[in-house]
């Protein structure tokens, strides 16, 4: 890894901050060789709350295996540079750069919003996907616990849940995952991107360290919570050679499932990317960019439906054969039940709400 330039913000992922797409004026710093240009090292984390209007966020992608999730937040603090979601700071008028994960939003209301949703008349009960855009245990969680208190929703009316996560904090909530998983509402997915913790670090700033990982790995599978594990991204020339040793270690730790996702740059994330590249990776950058370009028909980043997720042609292919052999060696997936929904209670939208839980948390 080069010399780290002093113009990184210390502790984050994205090297710049240049103005949302659809500002009509773009801003951007540029190091003009003055040192009074040169920005503090450290960016402070503000964190306004949204009172949004809906919770319940509907797809149909052919690409995923739910139709709706729940985001608490807005943004996220873990500050991984590749993260998909972070185009979407725009429509807040922000940066997917710096912004992304300095300027959050945490939406206080989810949890009254979640029991609205889910108690209209003719909702129909399917499992509800956490984690799918911005991390629902990441920093600013510890504070504000608003997945916490969703949690206790989908507990109490007998919602099934998956919940993907970079962070240890989720076994805090193992007083509420433990006594869902035994009623088959609950699974949690673990992504463990490398092993290797100054590539952590660098592409992945404030997220869990990979041990850490591995470790909530181990205290949910223990608990009886099944719990997987996701590869991803899987960025060729970078992380890609760690496919066998991340898997297996994720297996010795309990996992049960995994699944991997190649690296996707959909729109101003292709920019920051390469700028990431050149700052911490130079001497890969055209090799990493080389060979995702193969697997994007010539482009850093293929937006079809059942191409995003996993690319084509001869290496993707072989990729998607390495991980299918590795997982049968390992016994990961086998085939999983599907999550109950049978159980499923209404709440009844008047008067006052019995919580099954006090503001105190275990572990």
């Amino acid at each position: 890894m080069s010399q780290p330039s002093p113009w990184l913000a210390r502790g984050r992922g994205a090297v710049s901050n240049a103005s949302g797409r659809f500002e009509k004026l773009s801003r951007e710093r540029v190091d003009d060789g003055w040192l009074s240009d040169i920005p503090e090292t450290s960016i402070k984390t503000e964190v306004q709350e949204e009172h949004a209007k809906h919770i319940l966020a509907r797809n149909k992608s052919p690409d995923i295996p739910f139709d709706r999730s729940v985001n608490p937040y807005r943004g996220c603090e873990h500050g991984c540079v590749y993260c998909f979601a972070r185009p979407t700071h725009a429509f807040m008028g922000l940066s997917a750069g710096l912004d992304f994960e300095t300027k959050l939003f945490a939406k206080p209301n989810a949890a009254e919003l979640l029991k609205q949703e889910i108690g209209k008349k003719g909702y129909q009960v399917k499992p509800i996907a956490m984690g799918t855009n911005t991390d629902p245990y990441q920093p600013i969680e510890k504070d504000h616990r608003i997945t916490r208190e969703v949690l206790k929703v989908l507990y109490e009316h007998r919602h099934p849940v998956t919940i993907l996560t970079k962070s240890r904090l989720v076994v805090r909530d193992m007083d509420i995952l433990v006594p869902m998983a035994e009623m088959g509402l609950v699974r949690v997915a673990l992504s463990v991107t490398t092993l290797d913790r100054k590539l952590a670090r660098a592409l992945e700033p404030r997220a869990s360290a990979p041990v850490r990982r591995l470790d909530a790995i181990k205290l949910l599978s223990d608990a009886g919570v099944p719990t997987g594990m996701m590869f991803a991204p899987v960025i060729p020339a970078l992380n890609d050679h760690e496919m066998e040793e991340v898997l297996a270690a994720s297996a010795h730790a309990g996992a049960r499932y995994a699944n991997y996702i190649l690296l996707r740059l959909p729109l101003e994330l292709g920019g920051l990317f390469e700028e990431w590249l050149e700052e911490h990776y130079p001497d890969r950058k055209t090799r990493v960019l080389g060979r995702l370009r193969n697997m994007r028909d010539g482009k850093v980043n293929d937006a079809r439906f059942r191409h995003r997720m996993k690319g084509k042609g001869l290496e993707a292919e072989l990729m998607d054969q390495r991980f299918r052999n590795l997982c049968r060696r390992l016994k990961l997936n086998p085939d999983r039940e599907a999550l109950d929904v049978s159980q499923f209670r209404a709440p009844v939208l008047r008067g006052g709400q019995f919580n099954l839980f006090d503001k105190t948390s275990a572990h």
